[in-house]
């Protein structure tokens, strides 16, 4: 189970380069609208004790000190990203909280990327939306294509609905970073037609600039999980490699299209 700071980090990430981390979330908590079987900071129920959500204020300070301690020591930021211990776009200052880090991102790293890590489940809300879209990389999830499915893999909230999140997705026209996590279960395989042909469907209807094809990587709090190889995955992938509507890439591995 991860705990973090309100800023941590840099940290490498094989997706985003030196990714110097912002969680929106509580530092000894866990609060989000997904309890997804394979969440690496465990399930829900257990990272209760802490429900205190970090303010605009303290972010814009933590992260301008670390910002001023990163540049005088001549650390690259490649990416601040947005992730942490859930879901960051529950903060209800999320919006003020982009528009002061990409202030600072200006001030500091300009050449430095701003990036969401997003279930995508409130970018139906206008404000949520107009939030992603001034941020460099808005990284959005799905993991299955249907509510049945998603119900099995990312236990959501109630009220979660799969045709309003491709809709809501539709309004970004493509730019932005659609990233599914593909594993097997007891009673649930990504590799299965009922899972990845309507998933492909989908990745053609949104045409993201980029979708990203990952896999488990650390413990689960769900036993009996299973990963798949890089091959897997590019091979359930390559008929949207083959299409060439989009760029795929896939942990372990990059396809340019």
């Amino acid at each position: 189970m991860i705990r973090e700071e309100t800023v941590f980090g840099p940290i490498f990430s094989r997706r985003l380069g030196s990714s110097l981390g912002i969680n929106l979330l509580p530092e000894r908590g866990k609060i989000c609208n997904f309890d997804c079987i394979y969440c690496e900071c465990g399930w829900n129920r257990d990272g209760r004790d802490d429900t205190v959500l970090p303010s605009a204020a303290k972010v814009r300070t933590d992260l301008e000190r670390m910002l001023l301690k990163l540049s005088a020591e001549s650390t690259p930021v490649d990416s601040i990203t947005f992730s942490g211990d859930g879901e960051p776009t529950l903060n209800p200052e999320f919006p003020q909280i982009i528009d002061d880090t990409l202030r600072l991102r200006d001030s500091y790293y300009p050449q430095a990327k701003v990036s969401v890590l997003s279930n995508a489940t409130r970018v139906h809300l206008p404000e949520v939306f107009d939030a992603l879209r001034r941020v460099d990389n808005p990284i959005m999830k799905i993991d299955a294509p249907t509510n049945e499915l998603i119900s099995k893999i990312n236990i959501p909230a109630p009220g979660y609905d799969i045709a309003r999140v491709v809709d809501a997705l539709l309004r970004f026209e493509g730019d932005f970073v659609l990233q599914t996590c593909m594993l097997r279960s007891p009673d649930f395989d990504s590799s299965s037609p009922d899972v990845i042909l309507p998933l492909l469907d989908i990745v053609r209807r949104l045409r993201p600039r980029e979708w990203m094809v990952y896999t488990i990587d650390r413990p689960t709090p769900m036993q009996g999980l299973q990963k798949f190889s890089p091959q897997e995955m590019k091979s359930l992938a390559q008929p949207i490699i083959d299409e060439g509507l989009t760029r795929v890439q896939i942990k372990g591995a990059v396809e340019d299209c």
